[in-house]
């Protein structure tokens, strides 16, 4: 075997390595905890759901910035997006504790330039809990969540946590002060970036193609903004003189 090794030209090697090294490369990690018992005491939301009408209805999620393993201590960034408008908030805090959770989604009710109505979550225990619980039914907003292993039930958000939180964040691992500083300075820009300048569309329908097959329509691009002034929900505070 020594001897076979010793013979191997550089190519063939890398040929051999070629399904380890695939493996080795940095992918998210869920740091999704089940929470069984206040699990049945919350509204189910589905995808396929009828689609909200108005804007404050918000999909959220964590994602862990915690690189290869979830040892030790890393900083999660907890993000919303609204369901009509697909306006964004985004944040990052050090653990994903009810107490951090709050201070985001408080941070998030008070940044997001209209009212919150609604709020989606997966089954993780850093939302479905009594603090947080508490937290939304003082503020009157709706509490609804996904069923266990399905993403498609937030389909919104998960595409979000990857071309937002991944693309500029990337899947290193941060557990510093300084690391958070910067992500803290990297999210309102992004989120500028996002809500002001960037065009989407939005299904609104399913029609046939010409050959009879169904296809999904959708609306005409427009930036967050744009959509948010179209429905005329601004805060009297922020809407433009």
């Amino acid at each position: 075997m020594r001897a076979e090794l010793l013979a191997m030209s550089a190519a063939t090697i890398d040929r051999y390595r070629a399904p380890v090294k695939a493996t080795d490369q940095l992918r998210g990690v869920s740091t999704t905890k089940p929470a069984p018992l206040l699990r049945s005491s919350i509204a189910l939301r589905k995808a396929g759901d009828e689609v909200e009408a108005e804007p404050g209805f918000f999909e959220g999620d964590t994602v862990a910035h915690c690189g290869p393993t979830l040892k030790g201590e890393f900083a999660l960034t907890v993000n919303l997006t609204c369901m009509h408008t697909g306006w964004v908030f985004t944040t990052t805090v050090r653990t994903n504790t009810h107490t951090h959770i709050l201070s985001a989604l408080s941070a998030g009710t008070k940044a997001i330039p209209f009212a919150v109505s609604g709020l989606d979550f997966d089954t993780g225990s850093e939302f479905l809990n009594h603090a947080v619980i508490g937290w939304a039914a003082d503020r009157q907003i709706f509490f609804t969540r996904s069923r266990p292993y399905k993403k498609n039930d937030q389909a919104t958000i998960e595409s979000k946590n990857n071309h937002l939180v991944r693309k500029y964040a990337f899947y290193c691992s941060y557990d510093t002060a300084e690391e958070r500083t910067v992500l803290g300075r990297l999210w309102p820009l992004v989120n500028d970036r996002l809500n002001y300048l960037t065009p989407t569309t939005k299904p609104i329908g399913y029609g046939q193609d010409r050959h009879g097959h169904r296809t999904r329509h959708y609306d005409k691009p427009a930036t967050p903004l744009g959509r948010v002034l179209s429905a005329r929900v601004l805060s009297p505070s922020r809407r433009p003189s």
